[in-house]
């Protein structure tokens, strides 16, 4: 959608006829003044084409530095230039943010490699077979338990084409007669019925009974909680193979070893959402796959007589099999309960463009929330500190005031450090030389006190773990994470041999636009795109380093802004009048060239 903001001032006529004064009073402080001031400069569409890449970013991050132009052959420089001497005096590049509310241009960018993405992993393509378009495929959507009564909009049938738009009739949001008031003197039910957009779903019929430190906990760790599900399923899977008569595949390790693995395994892609309530809940796409033994990397289908049955009942009993507890914490001793709620939906997925649910459905609605956050509860923020807490936390405030709080009272430590004088030190070597003697580790002879190869080796492991001292609290990520109501786990995530990854498809995105007055072809294996370098073929080394993020005024926002709508315009409207031609155009005869 273009902007609706006008590129220049809009004149101010005063007078009638030909006494009329139309000249505009362009201030240089507001947007459309320094936009103004922007278009009538002389290098103005110069300035167009150095912005165009970071055109539609909000938030654009400017380098500054040096440009070398180098012949690979010999290494001799070509041409260097500096950043001073382009417009604005840096080069800017799009910030890559996923999320929509954020940057809604970048986060376009990421919903199309992630749709291209999930849907390789279930028709082929990108450097994925097209046999795992007979792979068997189920859409899966896991929710979160119940923590508390909640207003929800309840359509029990749709009359509807679109749900995106319903308009359908809905039902009483909590219609009960046997139940008046709760525990505090609330109301316990609602006969409302609630429409698209009402505030009030998702918020909680009393805030007392409700308890957010149960969703809290339950988010942080609903992570692992999806890990032991894909265990669990795995498990089922291993076992139905057994039962089947199905020998175990022998496969050799990056080791060297020999092992024996079940015939089937999962390669799952799943995104995760926050609802109105702030709960998380996951919709995933499992896929059925077999293994080979000479190539355990390759994507095989599964032996035969494997369905999308089984595949159905080992994701269902995996759900209803999972529960664990946390651990202690000085607010419940006992830990609380991780499972998932009752709600599981299991919906067979087809690559034929039959049924309810097809790749391409799964995939676009995946890649969708793959680009939200925190929206949908009406609270958006950044990381929260002990300087910033203050303004978002309230234990008596509303439900998501109330969500922070809880995320921060949880996440406190709840340890005692231990004093410096009684911690234990590690044993220093004395000075100087002592008798030859071998080390009984590495077999090292030696007369320093301590091994120089045991030490070197043990410095070499120190230097690569974390500079971050290992907590013990499991919960201290909750304030981490508490503006993001507790869930601190990646919104998009997938097996490794479902699909390619997000870095494949941006280096060939690179090549394609570095090469597109040559002949383009998609890589046929999941690996990053060779350089095409030939005799004549420059290379340019860049030495920049970070000068700023954002633009200079919000002028030139305005501007390159609203270029990039207007471009993004014109292709949704050439894809529209392409798919529109496509279905209007009989079988067996040629489109007309655009």
């Amino acid at each position: 959608m273009a902007s609706t903001l006008d590129l220049t001032p809009r004149a101010s006529a005063r007078g009638v006829g030909s006494n009329a004064d139309t000249t505009a009073t362009v201030y240089g402080y507001t947007a459309a003044g320094s936009a103004f001031q922007r278009a009538q400069q002389p290098n103005y569409f110069g300035w167009i084409e150095h912005v165009r890449a970071a055109a539609g970013c909000t938030r654009p991050i400017r380098l500054a530095g040096s440009l070398h132009t180098i012949e690979p052959a010999t290494g001799r420089i070509l041409d260097s230039r500096h950043t001073d001497a382009m417009p604005d005096a840096a080069i800017y590049k799009a910030c890559g943010n996923r999320r929509s509310r954020v940057c809604p241009a970048c986060a376009q960018t990421y919903q199309r490699d992630a749709f291209q993405l999930l849907r390789a992993g279930l028709v082929g393509g990108k450097g994925v077979p097209d046999s795992v378009a007979g792979h068997p495929a189920v859409f899966a959507t896991f929710t979160a338990p119940s923590f508390g009564t909640v207003h929800a909009r309840v359509v029990k049938r749709h009359t509807c084409g679109n749900r995106r738009r319903c308009d359908c009739r809905a039902e009483p949001c909590h219609a009960r007669r046997d139940t008046g008031l709760c525990v505090h003197g609330r109301p316990a039910v609602c006969w409302a019925r609630h429409e698209q957009g009402d505030t009030a779903i998702g918020r909680p019929l009393c805030l007392d009974c409700y308890d957010h430190a149960h969703q809290v906990v339950w988010n942080i760790f609903s992570g692992k909680l999806w890990h032991r599900t894909k265990q669990a399923a795995e498990r089922h899977l291993a076992q139905l193979a057994h039962r089947r008569g199905i020998p175990r595949v022998e496969i050799r390790t990056a080791s060297g070893n020999t092992r024996t693995v079940a015939p089937v395994r999962l390669s799952p892609g799943k995104v995760a959402e926050l609802q109105a309530r702030g709960a998380v809940h996951f919709h995933a796409i499992a896929r059925l796959d077999g293994v080979d033994g000479q190539d355990p990397d390759a994507i095989v289908p599964p032996p035969a007589g494997f369905t999308v049955v089984d595949l159905v009942d080992a994701l269902r009993h995996a759900a209803r099999q999972v529960t664990f507890h946390t651990p202690a914490h000085p607010d419940r001793p006992d830990g609380w309960p991780i499972a998932w709620g009752e709600q599981l939906d299991l919906e067979p997925i087809t690559t034929d463009g039959t049924g309810e649910v097809t790749d391409s459905l799964v995939a676009g609605y995946l890649a969708k929330y793959a680009t939200k956050s925190t929206e949908a509860t009406g609270h958006t923020s950044t990381r929260l500190t002990a300087d910033s807490i203050g303004d978002y936390a309230d234990p008596d405030g509303d439900h998501t005031a109330r969500l922070i709080d809880a995320c921060w009272r949880i996440g406190r430590p709840i340890g005692t450090p231990v004093p410096l004088s009684e911690r234990p030190r590690d044993p220093r070597p004395r000075p100087g030389f002592v008798p030859r003697w071998e080390c009984p580790d590495c077999g090292t002879h030696t007369r320093f006190a301590a091994c120089p190869v045991c030490v070197a080796d043990r410095q070499a492991a120190l230097d690569a773990e974390s500079t971050k001292p290992a907590s013990g609290n499991p919960y201290a990520r909750l304030r981490r994470w508490a503006h993001m109501l507790g869930y601190g786990g990646h919104f998009l995530t997938k097996a490794r041999r479902y699909s390619v990854t997000f870095q494949l498809l941006r280096d060939t995105r690179v090549q394609f636009r570095r090469h597109e007055h040559q002949d383009h072809e998609h890589p046929t294996t999941a690996r990053p795109p060779t350089e095409q370098v030939d005799e004549d073929t420059t290379l340019t080394v860049g030495t920049l380093h970070f000068a700023g993020v954002g633009w200079h005024t919000t002028g030139d926002a305005l501007l390159a802004n609203t270029a990039a709508a207007m471009a993004r315009e014109r292709r949704t409207t050439g894809r529209e009048e392409l798919a529109h031609e496509l279905a209007t155009t009989p079988a067996g005869s040629t489109l007309a060239a655009a």
